[in-house]
């Protein structure tokens, strides 16, 4: 299991230097069943169509650390590749996940609503792939719960090519069901007390048991949520590995 690693680090820190200032996002809808999809695209200033990556974002939204899920798009873009940020959740989950204090009901709350979610994300996709600049490539990237939402859809939706997933896991009420999925990259923090390293694990090992390539990487005394934290190595280091992780798998030119 590696650890940060200066090459991935340097990466990381070129990328995010990159892109400051940082670029205003394109806003984006589209109809997805229970309601429209806001998608935000930080489009790469690479020429030609181009591969893409559309991320999701945890239990409170992007709002909440805007610029951290920034960094990423940011980098994704300077590498050559168009970001996505996915507003999967309809108004009514936001409005009764705002609402939610306890943790065992929040949960079975997001159990009852991955498919819808999962859903929401493929029809997000469509729309991507459908896009004059695609290349025909795309993967997700999902952070905790994001992460849970970006694994069932991949193990759905044989048009992800690539996943990679921070600190979180596969829905337990798919697992059993997996039958494929993508190349995988998972990265965990070894002290996440949100969502244990364990989950990430079992991933990877799900992975693995269905013919994909499966790796993960963990950050020893790290929590949940490590790389929004502002000039921490392990933010450069997982951005780094985030990158070119989906440089190689998507097909980048």
């Amino acid at each position: 299991m590696p650890i940060i690693t200066r090459r991935h680090a340097l990466v990381g820190l070129a990328l995010v230097a990159a892109t400051r200032p940082l670029r205003a996002a394109e806003q984006l809808s589209i109809e997805a069943g229970e309601g429209r999809v806001a998608l935000s695209r930080y489009a790469s200033a690479r020429s030609g169509k181009r591969p893409a990556v559309l991320l999701l974002h945890g239990s409170r939204g992007f709002d909440l650390r805007l610029t951290a899920y920034e960094r990423h798009a940011n980098a994704l873009a300077a590498a050559g590749i168009d970001a996505y940020f996915v507003r999967y959740y309809t108004s009514a989950d936001t409005q009764a996940i705002a609402a939610m204090h306890a943790r065992e009901v929040r949960e079975a709350y997001e159990t009852e609503h991955f498919d819808a979610w999962a859903g929401r994300v493929s029809a997000a996709l469509s729309a991507v792939l459908a896009g004059a600049d695609s290349s025909g490539h795309a993967g997700l990237l999902g952070f905790s719960l994001g992460g849970y939402v970006a694994a069932a859809t991949a193990a759905r939706d044989a048009r992800v090519a690539a996943l990679a997933v921070l600190y979180g896991g596969m829905p337990r009420k798919f697992a059993a069901g997996v039958k494929h999925l993508p190349p995988l990259l998972e990265l965990h923090g070894e002290a996440d007390r949100n969502v244990s390293l364990a989950q990430g694990e079992e991933l990877v090992k799900l992975g693995k048991s269905v013919g994909a390539p499966a790796e993960i990487v963990t950050y020893p005394g790290k929590g949940h949520g490590f790389d929004f934290a502002d000039n921490d190595p392990a933010t450069a280091d997982a951005i780094g590995r985030v990158v070119n992780f989906f440089a190689a798998r998507l097909k980048l030119a």
